[in-house]
């Protein structure tokens, strides 16, 4: 899919060139299916959304999923195919003052990737069905980590 560099940015804001290559490359591996058609219908986050969502592995990454179930949440890693990448300073709609990109949990950033915690609520093969995704229907799965909330962080 491609990606959109949407509106210029707003008074404020700074944005960069992009660099010429990558540094490094990636693999989809599943699409997710939810009921946003566009990125206005996104919640602003995840956590905002109770909207019951699909994550599709495809078939060549099933045996990943092997002891999935066991897993109460989900961190899925997800690719903002459609949100701008040279924006690095931000007036967020919902603050007067600017904010770099990692200082924000917005999608405007240099690499578009989103990150989800989500309850695991079934699984059906290589269909997951969770709860909490904010992202428009169709974007592609980078990638899915079991949370365990009975680990204490070192």
């Amino acid at each position: 899919m491609a990606m959109t560099e949407g509106p210029g940015p707003r008074e404020g804001e700074i944005a960069i060139d992009l660099p010429a290559s990558f540094d490094a490359g990636i693999y989809f591996v599943g699409r997710i299916h939810t009921p946003f058609a566009s990125r206005a219908d996104c919640p602003r986050s995840g956590s905002d959304s109770d909207a019951i969502c699909t994550v599709e592995v495809f078939e060549r990454y099933a045996a990943a999923l092997r002891g999935i179930e066991a897993a109460s949440h989900l961190h899925v890693l997800y690719w903002m195919h459609l949100s701008p990448r040279t924006v690095l300073v931000q007036r967020p709609r919902h603050r007067p003052e600017l904010r770099g990109a990692f200082a924000l949990r917005s999608p405007v950033r240099p690499n578009p990737i989103a990150l989800s915690l989500c309850p695991l609520l079934a699984v059906d093969g290589r269909i997951l069905t969770v709860r909490g995704l904010g992202c428009v229907d169709g974007t592609a799965l980078l990638d899915i980590k079991p949370h365990h909330r009975d680990r204490a962080a070192p």
